[in-house]
């Protein structure tokens, strides 16, 4: 190797020979390496050949092709201990501007389908700008095992967001990156039943697991009502973790950032007033962590609960429609993980972790430098316009201080967004 890096031109020859031949030397690694997977291999490939050569309409199913383009506006205040985090003599912008296209791409079939989200989220400007940010946000397949006359078991396999099928307001940011089940059942004059689980990888390199259930009642009893518990377990087991992490302190982090099991409860009403001619929901939820410990780092309480609680009206599905949601939560800081956490937050523009100094480091925190989007109280209010049967204008307003001022230092934060999505 040292001598192709003398040698640029044997570099060059190198890499000419290896595009022209490596057809064959790929080929004559798989016959070395195992001759039983050449065969399997082989198969494989001529079977995708001849895939890529049938049209949808000869396989049958619906292929569909969607997507948004995005250009939102976000003025942005963050103090921490009454010190600006944003604007002029910080590192950060308070005004940020952002260019986003997602796409879609989803097949289905009587009884199988698939999903793909392609998402580019980048910063505008010449000097400012991005252009090479993009991440596969969705990427599944699922089937039907079962269909029966009020009843169905499906199970899917690959990426997508916690929050796309499980429901809160304060969790499930991270990516399932697993297998999922889904048993739904209809029940008359009861509701309809559901329950829904899975596991997904948290860490491969130390063989790191989560579990995550959900089941919930739907209009009980054609009443409106409905209700929804879930459990996520991340405190599993690490193999190997006392060998990959180098000091007690890195074990000691890992233990503490994964020390949650937490349950939801959720509550809500739906009906339809027929003077508004809107659908309004209300709904209530309260969360809670078991594995939550007193801790000096969180001056020797257990804050290990978490809340919100608001409403929603109207729906869109063409011109003139509106939507508005309006809540108020509240976060403690052991409830959920930083690497989970969702909702309003306090903007946390350093990337500052409650157990750690950063979310992705192990140095150990204090009560005086504890930080993450936890422990906040604050209101989030969304409002939809469709301008068009294409075109929506979403408004966002969120508002947060620090919940318990003897943890970690007292933040603020507030965020007013702008955001026109064009949708085809």
């Amino acid at each position: 190797m040292k001598s192709l890096r003398r040698f640029p031109q044997i570099r060059t020859l190198a890499f000419l020979s290896w595009v022209a031949f490596s057809p064959l030397a790929l080929a004559d690694t798989i016959d070395r390496d195992n001759d039983a997977n050449d065969l399997d291999v082989g198969a494989l490939r001529e079977w995708m050949n001849t895939k890529r050569q049938v049209s949808i309409k000869e396989i049958g199913g619906n292929l569909s092709l969607s997507g948004e383009v995005r250009t939102e506006f976000q003025k942005i205040g963050e103090s921490s201990n009454g010190i600006k985090q944003r604007g002029s003599g910080t590192r950060f912008p308070s005004s940020v501007y952002d260019i986003a296209v997602n796409l879609m791409l989803d097949y289905r079939n009587d009884r199988t389908w698939s999903a793909i989200k392609l998402e580019f989220d980048n910063d505008a400007g010449i000097f400012s700008g991005t252009t090479n940010k993009i991440k596969l946000s969705k990427g599944y397949f699922g089937a039907r095992a079962l269909d029966g006359d009020s009843y169905y078991v499906d199970f899917e396999l690959g990426r997508k967001k916690l929050n796309t099928s499980f429901d809160s307001k304060l969790q499930f940011s991270s990516f399932f990156d697993g297998v999922l089940a889904k048993y739904d059942q209809s029940f008359e004059r009861v509701g309809d039943f559901y329950l829904h689980g899975g596991a997904f990888i948290i860490n491969e390199r130390t063989n790191q697991y989560g579990y995550i259930g959900e089941t919930g009642l739907m209009n009980i009893g054609g009443t409106g009502f409905y209700t929804k518990f879930s459990t996520i377990d991340w405190d599993t087991k690490q193999e190997g973790s006392n060998s990959y992490n180098k000091t007690r302190q890195d074990v000691i982090a890992n233990q503490r950032r994964f020390s949650f099991i937490v349950s939801q409860l959720l509550l809500g009403y739906r009906f339809y007033p027929a003077k508004l001619q809107k659908q309004v929901t209300f709904y209530v939820a309260g969360l809670y962590n078991y594995m939550a410990r007193r801790l000096p780092v969180s001056d020797n309480k257990k804050a290990n609960w978490g809340s919100y609680i608001g409403f929603s009206m109207g729906e869109l599905k063409r011109k003139g429609d509106w939507a508005l949601d309006a809540n108020y939560q509240f976060l403690a800081a052991q409830c959920v993980p930083d690497f989970d956490a969702s909702g309003v937050g306090l903007g946390n523009v350093s990337d500052s972790g409650f157990y750690t100094t950063n979310i992705n480091n192990t140095t150990l925190t204090t009560v005086t430098n504890a930080g993450g989007n936890v422990n906040f109280r604050g209101v989030s209010i969304t409002l939809d316009y469709l301008l068009s049967n294409n075109l929506t204008l979403q408004q966002q307003w969120m508002q947060s201080v620090t919940l318990d001022r003897d943890i970690g230092p007292y933040r603020k934060f507030k965020q007013y967004e702008i955001e026109f999505i064009y949708g085809f």
